[in-house]
């Protein structure tokens, strides 16, 4: 009867090493495709939401700003002042000697095109809105912003001047997409 009984088919030592790679693979390829499935969804959880990209970056038109002028857009989440600067303020913000400023940077560096100031509307020292985008506005004994929560004076570069912020209003980072047209962030 032992001799009827079919004996199991030999594999040479090579051939079983290959099948056994070939397992191995498989399995080491299968897990990694489920670890994959599994870690993607939370690193998208990560990605900022469409809301948060919609603001983040503003397209603003200048053609209806006169000289002098000022207004207020709102970019992620804080106000953006945008002035149309008189030659005057451009004057008085380029002779103003750098010994005299907290924060010293000249007025060239704060601008692409000198006539438009862009700057971020936050009081550096606490966060506050300062006052001055409107014609009706106290704007400091400088003729640019003043905060009157603690008494922070800006010039007409949105350079402090006076009071205890520590810092310049901030530049956002813009681009001019045509003459008549800027884009923030």
């Amino acid at each position: 009867m032992a001799d009827t009984m079919a004996s199991p088919p030999t594999h040479s030592a090579g051939e079983a090493d290959t099948r056994r790679d070939f397992l191995k693979l498989v399995t080491v390829a299968f897990a990694a495709v489920g670890v994959g499935a599994v870690v993607w969804p939370f690193i998208s959880s990560m990605n900022p939401s469409r809301d948060v990209l919609a603001l983040a970056s503003t397209d603003i038109d200048l053609a209806p700003i006169a000289v002098g002028q000022a207004i207020t857009v709102m970019w992620r989440g804080k106000p953006v002042f945008v002035r149309h600067r008189s030659a005057a303020e451009i004057e008085a913000a380029r002779a103003t000697p750098m010994a005299d400023l907290k924060d010293p940077i000249a007025d060239q560096s704060r601008t692409q095109k000198p006539e438009w100031l862009i700057v971020v509307g936050v009081c550096t020292h606490l966060g506050c809105v300062p006052l001055g985008q409107k014609s009706t506005d106290a704007r400091g004994e400088y003729g640019g912003w003043f905060c009157p929560c603690h008494g922070s004076h800006y010039d007409t570069s949105g350079r402090i001047r006076k009071g205890p912020a520590p810092l310049n209003l901030a530049v956002p980072t813009y681009s001019f997409t045509s003459d008549t047209k800027i884009r923030v962030g």
